[in-house]
């Protein structure tokens, strides 16, 4: 094989390695625009669901499973061995390859092993949350002996975390918070490079629709995300809120959210671009309620929509949501917090003072083709 430094950005030879192949959200768009920078390239992965909404999405790619992939997704398996990361990561052959990225997140990916002269480009999208302390998807901490076994299971693997971090070449991190995050429990330094967003399909499909009198969220319907703030405030004011999202928490904090649904309240599910386009469009605002998100591409998407921004003060957000200009923060993370900056954003709304195109000129920091452009010239430096 030849040496990294002499081998040609068109003349690599590629894999991209992700955490599972399921639900498809903001790190599962990551994947596939990388997907477009590099088609032949496989996939490998813990596991994958062909019927999902990730393999539906992948399904025309060469996707290389791990020797779980037999049952960690049967009744999410792959949550409890956790623990199996390690062998499942360090069971892949990447000889042969010049280049390998990981997309990494919860499942530490980025503990694959390559050869010395493969250069390991880790696209980090956060350390794993459950091992450092930050909110998680689930409320996997409700019960003592599931506590005491995740805790358990938690010292050893951030200890493997730490390690794995040192496997990777280069880190890229999402978002600045990412970036501090890596720095602090990595004592790594890493670019910046913002998620892909497709702004000009949802400049162009949104570009003549009006706003209507209801709320938007986009987001797995999971714990963290602030969605049962956003019932709340909604059943009080009395506004329309819709909600687009699969299910992928734990049955019971489905069964919270829908204890609180009120009859202003939509859950619609996953839908199509197309379809999720024409809500961005025609909402009155967006709203973001993650405490500590790691970036958030929905609220970008709905400004690239033209539409307004209504997020809690903290995470990603502080990167992409202009105050003022495209959008409001709150800092209370209260139902009062929130009921008080609808309060608010509908004044400005009222006074003009926030307007499409300054939300859709925002949102053009974060297109696809500029991703897509960042990598391949971080690459090429790379490969310089």
């Amino acid at each position: 094989m030849e040496n990294k430094s002499q081998v040609g950005l068109a003349n690599l030879k590629v894999a991209l390695v992700h955490d599972y192949l399921k639900e498809y959200g903001g790190a599962e768009r990551v994947l596939s625009a990388l997907t477009e920078i590099w088609p032949a390239a496989p996939i490998y992965t813990a596991f994958y669901v062909p019927d999902s909404t990730a393999g539906r999405a992948f399904a025309g790619k060469k996707i290389i499973p791990s020797w779980a992939n037999w049952f960690l997704p049967k009744k999410n398996l792959y949550s409890p061995f956790r623990f199996l990361a390690p062998l499942i990561w360090e069971s892949f052959d990447f000889a042969g390859f010049d280049l390998v990225i990981s997309s990494a997140s919860w499942y530490i990916t980025k503990s694959i092993i390559t050869r010395p002269e493969t250069l390991h480009i880790c696209y980090c999208h956060t350390p794993p949350r459950w091992l450092y302390g930050y909110q998680t998807a689930v409320e996997w901490k409700r019960f003592l002996p599931v506590r005491v076994y995740g805790e358990i299971v938690a010292h050893f693997l951030r200890q493997y975390d730490f390690l794995a971090s040192q496997r990777v070449d280069e880190f890229i991190a999402n978002s600045k918070n990412t970036q501090e995050r890596i720095r602090k429990f990595y004592r790594r330094n890493s670019t910046v490079i913002y998620p892909p967003v497709e702004v000009e399909k949802i400049k162009k499909a949104t570009l003549n629709l009006k706003p209507e009198d209801y709320f938007l969220i986009v987001s797995r319907v999971v714990g963290a995300k602030g969605i049962d703030l956003a019932l709340e405030a909604a059943n009080r004011l009395g506004i329309k809120l819709k909600i687009v999202g699969e299910p992928t928490g734990l049955r019971w904090e489905e069964k919270k959210l829908d204890k609180l649904k009120g009859r202003t309240v939509e859950f619609l599910g996953r839908v199509k671009d197309e379809e999720l386009y024409k809500l961005y469009g025609r909402c009155r605002a967006f709203l973001a309620l993650a405490q500590d998100e790691d970036f958030g591409i929905a609220p970008v998407e709905a400004m690239a929509a033209g539409r307004p921004v209504i997020a809690f003060a903290g995470g990603g957000y502080l990167e992409t949501v202009v105050e003022g200009k495209t959008g409001i923060f709150f800092n209370d993370y209260s139902v009062e917090g929130l009921i008080k900056a609808i309060n608010c954003f509908n004044e400005l709304i009222h006074d003009n003072k926030i307007k499409p195109e300054d939300c859709r000129k925002q949102a053009e920091k974060f297109g696809k083709e500029r991703f897509q452009n960042e990598i391949i010239k971080f690459v090429r430096s790379k490969n310089a």
